[in-house]
């Protein structure tokens, strides 16, 4: 009795171990170990970019040389004959100061001047009275000594007299500025009335001669501009109108707010049509070898080199490709070596890739 009790205790823990593991059992034979999923991707087909390229600025025209003229000395200005956007002749008048101040500095020095010269009458006449009678013994060498000084001291007081004459004579023509030069009157400083002191600008002339196109590079740009490089410059409102000029001065620093430098352009022989202020297109052929062009999204790292993934089409599937850059910003890449013409490279979702991964393409193109 107590033998079959044990043994019906025995068959219950049996089942109470075997009966779990038979679902197991039947579910480990009939699945099949998980895939990886497909992943999609943007994609492009790439194509050969040809060495060098068409780049253009804007730019804006201005004279080669501009001064600023002003009066070299202090004084009430009373009339001024030009205009913005006068044409000026070199020796034409500007301006005019009012002249009586330096009329009578002129008076008061051409009198200073005539008194110095009679003393210097009167010194000389003793001089030579006094050189008289000391040859004839009549007197002593102390005032013949006397005598040599005082003609000594009136010629020297004839000379700064005379020097102050010739600078109230300069001042009085410094009240007339003139033209040095031909031009265009861009800017004035004064009004008729204000007392202006020796410097100020009165008016700013842009020189006749020369003309300049001037444009806000950035700094990428000369890495790939040829040296010495011919600037093809086009008016933006008419671009028959055009000439060609070479870099004539660059900005040794740029531009604190807009980090381009400012470049210079000297325009050979430019169209009438190219006024100052005019808005023109420069053009510069850049240099370069061929290469493959790709957005800059589908380039990634390997190896710490660049890479691309690249879908082969029969087999859906994506393998990782060191290449190297030509040039590179913010929106493409030029591809040097590593890609050949109609490969598909991956431009979205390469972050997610694996080599040998299968992939759902979602848009190709050239």
């Amino acid at each position: 009795m107590n033998h079959k009790r044990a043994e019906r205790t025995r068959c219950r823990w049996a089942l109470l171990v075997v009966a779990p593991l038979i679902p197991l059992a039947a579910c480990g034979s009939s699945e099949e170990p998980a895939s990886d999923p497909v992943r999609p991707v943007r994609v492009v087909t790439v194509t050969k970019h040809e060495g060098g390229e068409t780049l253009s600025l804007p730019g804006q025209i201005q004279a080669q040389d501009e001064v600023s003229l002003a009066f070299r000395i202090d004084g009430r200005m009373i009339e001024r004959l030009v205009n913005v956007g006068d044409q000026v002749e070199a020796g034409q008048p500007i301006a005019r100061l009012d002249p009586e101040p330096a009329r009578n500095a002129l008076r008061t020095a051409q009198a200073n001047l005539s008194a110095a010269m009679g003393q210097q009458t009167l010194a000389r006449n003793d001089y030579e009275r006094q050189e008289t009678l000391l040859g004839q013994g009549w007197t002593t060498r102390a005032r013949y000594d006397t005598a040599a000084q005082a003609l000594k001291a009136a010629a020297a007081q004839v000379d700064s007299a005379q020097a102050q004459f010739d600078t109230a004579q300069d001042h009085l023509g410094y009240t007339e500025l003139v033209a040095d030069g031909a031009g265009t009157v861009t800017a004035r400083g004064a009004e008729p009335g204000e007392v202006v002191a020796a410097g100020r600008m009165i008016v700013h002339l842009a020189r006749r001669d020369g003309r300049d196109a001037v444009f806000d590079v950035p700094a990428p740009v000369f890495r790939i501009a040829p040296a010495n490089t011919v600037v093809t410059v086009a008016l933006t409102s008419d671009p028959a109108a055009q000439t060609i000029g070479r870099v004539r001065e660059v900005a040794p620093q740029a531009d604190p707010v807009t980090r381009t430098f400012t470049v210079r352009v000297g325009l050979q022989n430019p169209p009438d049509a190219m006024r100052l202020g005019s808005t023109v297109n420069g053009s510069i052929q850049t240099s370069g070898v061929g290469g493959f062009e790709i957005p800059a999204t589908a380039l990634t790292q390997a190896n710490r080199q660049p890479a691309v993934w690249i879908v082969d089409p029969a087999t859906s599937t994506v393998a990782l490709r060191n290449i190297d850059l030509e040039r590179y910003d913010l929106a493409r890449v030029i591809v040097a070596r590593g890609l050949e013409a109609d490969e598909v490279v991956v431009t979205a979702g390469v972050q997610a890739l694996r080599p040998g991964q299968k992939v759902r393409m979602l848009g190709a193109g050239p």
